[in-house]
């Protein structure tokens, strides 16, 4: 009897110390919930935006999504970055994800300038900012375009050539979609300097989705055109790449000169080396920065103090901020890019052994 109940008596004794051990944790949980639904608050509370990107085929993309997402976390927002692997379809659900997702703002690098009107339109009717970044998107109303001069681009890289002898001559474009609203600024500006140094332009191909492998296909595919023209004008510096590994099986790299856009890094190499004349380089960091700045400025109800153009998009003016671009050739390399911290002194002069 006495075992009997001196066992029944531990058991409850267990029972009591499991059971207290039970609240303890339900009442610590119950403490911390406050501060838990603190925390949740805090992060419905920050700013939230979206950022669409066309692709990032194009390496400059990736530089400006990381500065853009930097600032904007040091500036206090969330960013929701989105790839549309060159889709419109894809764009337009991605950007519709994001009003969903109730964004604050949106900034789109429009995979076709004429097909996201409707889209922005919706978001727009949700209140929420949006920012053309780097290309227009046409009949949109948008709050804000932020770019650079494309018709300069353009016109510096018929300048560049120029200097370097192509007059009376002929040359050849290997450009980018027409659906990119800025390749047709960036021919205007091309063209022009091209006829009045009577330049005969003898053909243009516009890479769809700015698919660089478009640029080797048609000259493999043209490869008597090679033995007419003075100079290729390409789209941006991927283009020029496929460019001149063709020239360069051909051996006519270096002989047919070839101008680009973007400074990508392989291209401020080819600079150096010289099998490409040109490119323009961009400061995509102060583009970056300021789309940042500016996106919230634009959510407070504020109008930013960098616009300094309006631009048409087909429909309605639309404030914008436009940068200068700059050529960048041999000569001014170091000053430009390297000097900027854009790109490493040893990287673009790796292949030439010299980086003085």
């Amino acid at each position: 009897m006495v075992k009997s109940r001196i066992s029944r008596s531990l058991v409850k004794r267990f029972f009591c110390i499991i059971i207290t051990g039970i609240m303890i944790c339900l009442l610590s949980g119950c403490e911390k919930q406050p501060e838990t639904e603190e925390i949740e608050k805090e992060q419905e509370d920050k700013i939230q935006i979206g950022f669409s990107f066309d692709s990032f085929l194009i390496e400059r993309w990736e530089r400006d999504r990381d500065i853009f997402v930097t600032t904007a976390k040091e500036l206090g927002a969330e960013v929701n970055v989105q790839n549309a692997n060159g889709d419109v379809n894809q764009q337009i659900a991605q950007i519709e994800y994001l009003i969903d997702k109730k964004m604050d703002a949106i900034l789109i690098v429009g995979v076709d300038s004429d097909g996201l009107s409707e889209v922005v339109k919706k978001a727009k009717d949700a209140g929420i900012v949006v920012i053309a970044y780097d290309r227009m998107i046409y009949n949109a109303n948008v709050d804000l375009y932020i770019s650079f001069d494309n018709e300069a681009v353009g016109r510096m890289m018929g300048e560049e050539l120029v200097k370097a002898g192509v007059k009376d001559g002929k040359v050849l474009i290997l450009g980018g979609p027409t659906t990119d609203n800025n390749v047709s600024m960036v021919n205007a500006g091309f063209t022009k300097v091209m006829q009045e140094n009577n330049n005969e332009i003898v053909d243009v191909m516009h890479a769809d989705n700015w698919k660089p492998e478009y640029a080797s296909d048609y000259i493999y595919e043209h490869a008597d055109i090679l033995d007419e023209i003075d100079a290729i004008m390409c789209g941006n510096d991927s283009l020029a790449a496929h460019t001149v590994r063709v020239l360069a099986e051909k051996r006519k790299a270096g002989e047919i000169l070839v101008a680009g856009q973007d400074a990508e890094l392989e291209a401020c190499q080819r600079i150096v080396e010289g099998t490409q004349l040109m490119t323009v380089y961009k400061p995509v960091e102060i583009q970056a920065k300021t789309a940042a700045e500016c996106t919230m400025e634009l959510i407070a109800g504020k109008e930013p103090e960098q616009i300094n153009v309006s631009m048409s998009d087909g429909k309605y003016v639309v404030p914008g901020i436009v940068f200068e671009p700059v050529a960048v050739n041999a000569s001014n390399m170091d000053r430009i890019i390297i000097d900027s911290g854009f790109h490493l002194r040893e990287d673009v002069y790796l292949n030439v052994g010299n980086a003085n």
